[in-house]
């Protein structure tokens, strides 16, 4: 079941562009989680239209813009073209966090001490990826003013210690692989 939490006015468009887009997809899905759902957000197939990606870039910017950042930081590779995006419109730098074994890593940056940040995320599920962002900000002495992200598709509160702010919040049904439904006990998940 999907619910949408319309705070604001552009909260119902952006759903409909990713319906339209073909990025809100069904089935039975595995998340980098652990959990299983019927609906996977791929954020991308919005993305890939670039009047899409600055639209909504643009409504990001202007809640973000207050909080003064030096530099947009996002995550490879769901966060990289809306970070960018956010960056363009606001005049900063961009830069990204990849995965590596041991986590995330600003490998190819390097923040100056008390450099101002914005994470930003294409979706946020369970807020890990951020948190590990998060704490590469601060390892470099940053100091991270804010989270953002098109959608967060939470089951809970997220806490950053920073104000969040997503431009769409989906409630979409996630489940332990323990307590899985008839329906999907009788698929194959996909790991998308």
């Amino acid at each position: 079941m999907i619910v949408i939490d319309n705070t604001d006015p552009q909260a119902q468009n952006l759903l409909e562009d990713l319906i339209k887009s073909g990025a809100l997809l069904e089935g039975h899905f595995l998340l980098r989680s652990g959990l299983h759902s019927r609906q996977f957000l791929q954020c991308a197939l919005l993305l890939q239209n670039p009047s899409l990606c600055a639209r909504y870039a643009s409504c990001l910017a202007k809640r973000i813009h207050t909080f003064n950042p030096q530099t947009i930081v996002s995550a490879a590779i769901g966060g990289i073209l809306i970070g960018h995006e956010i960056a363009k419109e606001l005049g900063l730098r961009h830069i990204y966090a990849e995965k590596s074994t041991n986590g995330m890593t600003l490998r190819r940056f390097k923040l100056k001490p008390l450099e101002r940040v914005v994470v930003v995320e294409d979706v946020i599920t369970t807020g890990g990826t951020v948190k590990d962002i998060l704490t590469l900000v601060r390892e470099q002495q940053g100091v991270v003013c804010a989270v953002s992200s098109l959608v967060d598709r939470s089951t809970e509160s997220l806490d950053f210690g920073v104000p969040y702010y997503a431009l769409l919040k989906l409630h979409i049904d996630t489940f332990p692989p323990e307590k899985l439904p008839e329906d999907l006990k009788n698929t194959q998940a996909i790991r998308p």
